[in-house]
C-alpha cells in the first residue's frame, strides 16, 4: 500500500484530531460529560501520547514506510516454498487493494467520530434514554457499603444512586424512617407521584444506568424536568419512599451525572 498524504490523513491525522478534541474537552471541563472524571487523567494522557506520535510521524518522508524492508532482486528468485518473485508480484495488487479498503473504512469511522465530536456540542443523556434503559429492577451501585453508611447516618454525600441502593437492599427499612433528604434529579414516571431519577456512570456514558427513588407528591412536574426534592423517607409496609415537602423545578446541573 502506498504511503501517501491521503492515507496519513486517514490514520494519523484523524487520530490527532480526536486526541486534540479530548484534550480540549478536559481543559474546558466538559470531558465529564463523556467519561467518569476518575478516568479523565488516563484519557488525557493517552491523547497527549497520540498527539506526540502524530507529530513525530510527520518527520517521516512519504514512501519510507512502503519501501522499508523490500528486497529488489532480479525478479526471478525462489522462496522456500518454490514461489518465484513473479508469483508474489501477482498477489501484491490484491494485498494493496485489501490494505487500501481497510484504511478507507478505518478512516471513515475515525472521521465520523471526529466530526461528531467537533460539530455536535457535548450534551447530557436524555430522560427518554434513561427510561428506555430502566429494566424495572434497581441497579446496585454501592450495595452493602451504602447501607452501612446510611445506618450510621453518614449520608451527607449521598446522591440518588446511593439512596437507590439503600432502598433496594435495606433489610430493616424502619431504620431509615424519618430521615430527611434533599436531592436533585429529573422527573420520570412513577406509580405513586413520580420517580426522581439520575444517571449513574461507572466508566463512561455507554454504561450509564438510571437510578430512581419513588417520590410521593401532590404536584407532579412534567417528565424530564430537573427538580430538587426536599422531604422525608418513610417506611410504607416495608417499602421505602420519599414524602416530598417541596418539589422545586431547577435548571439542569452543570454536572448532571453521578459516578
Amino acid at each position: 500500500m502506498r504511503d501517501t498524504i491521503w492515507f496519513r490523513l486517514l490514520g494519523v491525522g484523524l487520530a490527532a484530531i480526536i486526541a486534540a478534541v479530548t484534550v480540549a474537552l478536559a481543559l474546558t471541563g466538559r470531558l465529564g460529560l463523556y467519561i467518569n472524571p476518575d478516568s479523565a487523567w488516563f484519557a488525557v494522557s493517552m491523547a497527549v501520547v497520540a498527539l506526540v506520535g502524530a507529530v513525530l510521524s510527520c518527520t517521516l518522508r512519504l514512501g519510507d514506510a512502503a519501501d522499508h524492508g523490500h528486497d529488489h532482486g532480479d525478479g526471478h528468485g525462489h522462496d522456500e516454498h518454490g514461489h518465484t518473485d513473479d508469483d508474489h508480484a501477482e498477489r501484491m495488487p490484491r494485498r494493496e487493494l485489501a490494505g487500501t479498503a481497510a484504511s478507507v473504512v478505518g478512516g471513515v469511522l475515525a472521521a465520523s467520530v471526529a466530526g461528531a465530536m467537533l460539530v455536535v456540542p457535548p450534551a447530557t443523556l436524555s430522560a427518554e434514554l434513561a427510561m428506555q434503559r430502566d429494566t424495572g429492577s434497581p441497579p446496585l451501585f454501592q450495595g452493602a457499603d451504602a447501607v452501612a453508611l446510611a445506618v450510621m447516618g453518614d449520608t451527607d454525600a449521598f446522591g440518588v444512586g446511593d439512596w437507590a441502593s439503600v432502598f433496594a437492599t435495606a433489610t430493616d427499612p424502619q431504620a431509615f424512617d424519618g430521615t430527611e433528604i434533599a436531592l436533585t434529579g429529573f422527573v420520570s414516571p412513577g406509580s405513586d407521584g413520580f420517580d426522581l431519577t439520575r444517571l449513574v456512570i461507572t466508566h463512561c456514558v455507554i454504561d450509564a444506568q438510571p437510578a430512581s427513588l419513588p417520590i410521593a407528591a401532590d404536584d407532579v412536574p412534567a417528565d424530564g424536568n430537573w427538580v430538587t426534592v426536599r422531604g422525608t423517607i418513610r417506611d410504607v409496609n416495608g417499602q421505602l419512599r420519599v414524602d416530598a415537602a417541596s418539589v422545586e423545578v431547577v435548571d439542569e446541573p452543570e454536572d448532571p451525572y453521578e459516578f
